[in-house]
């Protein structure tokens, strides 16, 4: 597969999810499920204007392009205008709410003072190997591409193709000269031509193209009347529903009831807030609850170990902005449904999942995980004030609290039972701060469970065996709560630097030693160790522009700010009172969002601009949160 690291534009409905870049180029589309699976090696189109080459239309030097979705939707627009032919091409992009259906639609306009005879082209390359052999065959509108357990069709919805090119597409497409006397064939990558025709001055046609999947075993001739039955679906009807859909969906969803901006400053922030809304529906398994981190972008593990999966730390804090957007219920779907069915037999929960559930491939595990749910679960408990949630998730947190009591035990007792738990980075293995405060707040939300639901729940009044196991585990959790503090501070204060630092070993500063202030509220944010803490940061983690990194000589993707760290740092200064010191922080993922307003992971300081992985759920939701306490603080 080709390297294809950073998602544009990002569209899809419940089942489906595409990328793109800034240029057009759908680059990836899952389906059924958001990480799984992925079809496309490549998508390319282009056309043939009277007699030239084929022009690319994600690349050609006379081209000039303009992207921008349909106001408060997550229908996609690029504008692609060639200069040499003076030919525009309006692409706009959207896959329908109830229907799983991509359409590409094209809109053709003659900006020259001759007429321009315009052929079409698409050339598609599925990903194919030994165990899932891709081949092609041609129909009249199009072509389907499958292998053993897919297929994959490119369609049109009113016009017949014209030429078509199953095997050695690679050798001619570039002159736009396609043919092949074979319907079928064994090549994974097969091209199709559409004759637009001559369009005159000022004149525009339109070409309407689908894509769609089948990813259970069928018939191809089945497969093809389901294509005749979406051929005959009025597009620019749910061209319309899409919009509108769309629209009310982001209206329903203003859970902090932003009033109409007054300037800039105000548009860029409602414009990352609305992207927000539409982007979480498109990170999460409607069916299951599990949410990917981020549309995935390097498949090849190249640079990193992808991000399309579901961390349940990160989901957590996703979870914690769906309640505060008014997305309860998928927040109850995530802890009722993907959490307890992926929790491990000892109450654990692994590194990674796949959002239906399945393990993902692993690395080790991080602690903090596991007691991020019982945070999360509680969390969700202070917005809604169901007791009915509490109760009908206690047993899996009760299960998950007896895991780390055993492991804290074992940490304090350095009996090694347990394996080492690596950091929320991923990358070193020991004993850390952050960890340690997530274990800490993890005991102090089941104790405080304990108290709501022992005082109301009959369950708990009458049963005198279980009112006595839970108060010896509340002894025993207290306990433990306080040799967490006093072994954070015996260990994990350093008084030559005269700060906290993340772990045992390298004793470095990190962007996440905030996580004990908060959201754990291990210490406080006006305690004298604290502000010390904050003043090394300072010194040693803000660059020049004003970006945070994650921790002190991090060279993960070349060590860039990140806008988790800056929104941690906003997080923290609004917690001790310092408005000033916030905006400041939160300007600076204010100004460096993506085009489309999707926030990354990581911004480049020497252009103040995303460079990995934009859409990044984990950042989206810590905004989310940031804005809510801004508001509330204002």
């Amino acid at each position: 597969m080709s390297n294809k690291y950073l998602n544009e534009a990002i569209i899809g409905n419940k089942d489906m999810l595409a990328t793109y870049t800034a240029k057009g180029e759908l680059q990836r589309i899952y389906y059924p499920n958001k990480d799984n699976k992925q079809y496309i090696n490549f998508y390319h189109t282009g056309v043939k204007v009277n007699d030239s080459d084929l022009i690319y239309l994600h690349d050609d030097i006379n081209n000039t392009y303009k992207q921008y979705y349909d106001t408060d939707t997550n229908v996609l627009n690029t504008e692609i205008d060639n200069t040499y032919f003076n030919l525009k091409i309006l692409q706009t992009d959207f896959v329908l709410i109830k229907e799983n259906v991509l359409v590409k639609r094209y809109t053709f306009i003659n900006e020259n003072n001759i007429d321009l005879n315009i052929e079409f082209f698409i050339h598609s390359e599925l990903l194919s190997d030994h165990n899932n052999f891709v081949g092609a065959r041609v129909i009249d509108n199009g072509m389907i591409q499958y292998s053993h357990d897919f297929m994959f069709s490119t369609f049109a919805k009113n016009q017949k193709i014209t030429g078509h090119q199953i095997n050695g597409s690679n050798n001619t497409i570039k002159t736009g000269d396609i043919y092949d006397k074979d319907y079928i064939g064994m090549s994974k990558d097969s091209s199709i031509k559409y004759d637009i025709g001559t369009i005159k001055t000022e004149e525009k046609k339109v070409l309407e193209i689908s894509i769609v999947i089948q990813d259970t075993v069928s018939k191809m001739s089945d497969f093809e009347t389901e294509i005749e039955r979406i051929r005959k679906i009025d597009f620019q009807k749910e061209y319309t529903n899409t919009k509108s859909y769309w629209r009310k969906f982001v209206k329903t969803h203003n859970g902090l009831n932003l009033k109409e901006p007054k300037n800039s400053y105000e548009e860029k922030i409602q414009e990352i807030y609305k992207r927000t809304i539409l982007l979480f529906p498109l990170l999460q398994n409607q069916e299951t609850g599990g949410i990917i981190a981020a549309p995935e972008i390097d498949e090849d593990l190249t640079k990193c170990g992808r991000y399309a999966y579901c961390w349940p730390r990160d989901a957590v804090f996703i979870t914690k902005a769906l309640d505060i957007l008014q997305m309860q219920k998928e927040t109850e779907k995530f802890y009722k449904n993907f959490c307890k069915n992926t929790q491990s037999k000892n109450g654990m929960w692994e590194q990674r999942f796949f959002t239906d559930g399945r393990l993902a491939p692993c690395w080790g595990y991080q602690i903090d995980e596991t007691a991020s749910v019982i945070y999360g679960v509680y969390s969700h408990y202070e917005y809604t004030k169901d007791e009915k949630f509490l109760k009908d998730n206690l047993k899996m947190c009760e299960k998950a609290v007896d895991f780390l009591k055993r492991y804290v035990t074992d940490l304090f007792e350095n009996t090694n039972k347990y394996h080492v738990s690596y950091d929320l980075w991923e990358m070193a293995e020991g004993i850390h701060l952050y960890s340690l405060a997530s274990i800490y707040s993890a005991f102090d939300c089941i104790l405080k469970m304990y108290s709501i639901l022992g005082k109301n729940v009959s369950d708990f009044e009458n049963n005198r065996l279980k009112d006595e196991k839970i108060s010896k585990s509340e002894r025993k959790i207290e306990k433990l709560q306080v040799e967490i503090k006093k072994y954070i501070n015996d260990n994990l204060y350093d008084e030559e630097k005269n700060s906290y630092v993340r772990n045992m070993d390298d004793r470095k500063m990190d962007i996440s030693i905030l996580g004990a202030v908060v959201p754990f509220n291990v210490f406080t944010p006006k305690e004298k160790k604290i502000q010390n803490t904050v003043e090394k940061i300072n010194l040693t983690l803000r660059t020049y522009t004003g970006g945070y990194q994650r921790f002190e000589n991090d060279h993960y993707m070349n060590g860039n700010p990140w806008p988790i760290s800056n929104l941690w740092m906003t997080l923290y200064y609004l917690e001790k009172g310092e408005k000033k010191k916030a905006k400041e922080t939160f300007d600076f993922v204010i100004k460096t969002a993506g085009k489309h307003c999707l926030l990354g992971e990581q911004i480049d300081n020497n252009t103040l601009k995303p460079n990995w992985v934009l859409g990044l759920g984990w950042s989206h939701a810590m905004f989310i949160i940031v804005l809510e306490k801004m508001l509330k603080n204002s």
